[in-house]
């Protein structure tokens, strides 16, 4: 069976996730939307450097939301809920990295009745959130009794991210200490680390406190640093790095973390990826305890990851292939703990 998907957005993730669709032996797609002007109306292999798909890429949403589709791999740089939930009522199943990885208590009433009345379903998922920090963590735990903490944790080169304005006006590097300081990410990213860490902990048993914690530290720069958004001067933030826990009765039991530098040099603190470098770790400390590592996800040079990220690839490859174990699911908002084991498929030309 052969799923139509549209794809929703044509940043990295989306023209990744165009990449991935291709690809897979069971998903076509037959729509996309973009947000600029000067890409509506171009085939979407043009905007993506591939050959010419037959797809036309448009910024019409009532054309999309009434096209016959399947799916939508929905991923521009904010979500927008009312959207999303008119897609799921019109009957599409929604995948993103944006969101919904695990709602739990938080009021996701109006998605859940726009998926029953689109007999639709949405999954939210990606690499960190979205895999990292639960459906690897979960995976791993099941070799473990009487499990104490798990840590989900990333080390990245953020001048390999081509995204410059998200770094300066979103992430805040550049600016001084107490700019960065007012940083979104913390509430940002902690809604979804936070749902996360919601799954690991309802799933493992652990009797969470109320309060989730977070820290956010900088490093600046001792010299001047070349970055994506310029050069950074020193006494400017070059380096951050966000922290968030779960704990019980005060006694950390879940933590995740990111490490973002512009590189390992000039920085106040000294900060370093370690001599493993670049990286995702998963540690379960049980009985026994075990740590995973994670290479491969980080491009081998900065112009190497200005041109295509693996982890972007990475992050779009998961939610292409949960689409068809999305589109087979009931209706609602579906987790981890809701679908089958979600796999990827064989290369063209080494599948049946």
């Amino acid at each position: 069976m052969t799923f139509k998907i549209i794809q929703w957005a044509t940043g990295g993730v989306g023209r990744a996730a165009i990449e991935g669709i291709i690809a897979h032996p069971e998903l076509e797609l037959v729509g996309c939307w973009v947000h600029s002007e000067d890409k509506t109306g171009r085939d979407v292999g043009e905007l993506c450097d591939l050959d010419t798909l037959g797809v036309v890429a448009t910024n019409d949403v009532d054309a999309l939301v009434n096209l016959e589709a399947d799916c939508v791999l929905y991923s521009p740089i904010m979500a927008d809920p009312a959207l999303v939930a008119r897609l799921l009522a019109a009957g599409k199943n929604v995948v993103t990295p944006l969101n919904w990885f695990y709602p739990g208590k938080r009021d996701v009433s109006a998605l859940e009745q726009a998926c029953q009345a689109g007999n639709s379903t949405l999954h939210g998922t990606g690499i960190h959130p979205g895999g990292i920090t639960e459906r690897f963590p979960l995976m791993v735990s099941a070799l473990s009794s009487a499990i104490t903490h798990v840590r989900a944790e990333e080390f990245s080169d953020i001048r390999t991210y081509n995204a410059p304005a998200v770094i300066s006006d979103i992430m805040l590097f550049g600016k001084t200490p107490q700019e960065a300081a007012a940083s979104p990410m913390v509430g940002f990213l902690g809604q979804g680390f936070g749902q996360s860490m919601d799954m690991v902990a309802d799933e493992l048993g652990f009797d969470s406190d109320a309060q989730m914690n977070s820290r956010h530290e900088v490093a600046i720069a001792t010299k001047p640093i070349e970055s994506p958004i310029g050069v950074i001067q020193p006494g400017l933030v070059a380096a951050q790095r966000f922290t968030w826990e779960h704990t019980v009765r005060g006694e950390p039991v879940i933590t995740v973390r990111v490490n973002w530098f512009m590189g390992e040099e000039s920085l106040e603190p000294a900060w370093n990826f370690g001599p493993e470098g670049e990286r995702f770790e998963v540690e379960v400390s049980g009985d026994p305890s075990s740590q995973v590592t994670f290479h491969g996800w980080h491009p081998e040079s900065i112009a190497a990851g200005l041109i295509r990220n693996p982890g972007i690839v990475a992050t779009a490859n998961h939610g292409v292939s949960a689409i068809p174990y999305v589109c087979n699911a009931a209706p609602g908002i579906k987790t981890y703990l809701d679908l089958p084991l979600i796999a990827g498929r064989a290369a063209p030309g080494l599948s049946r």
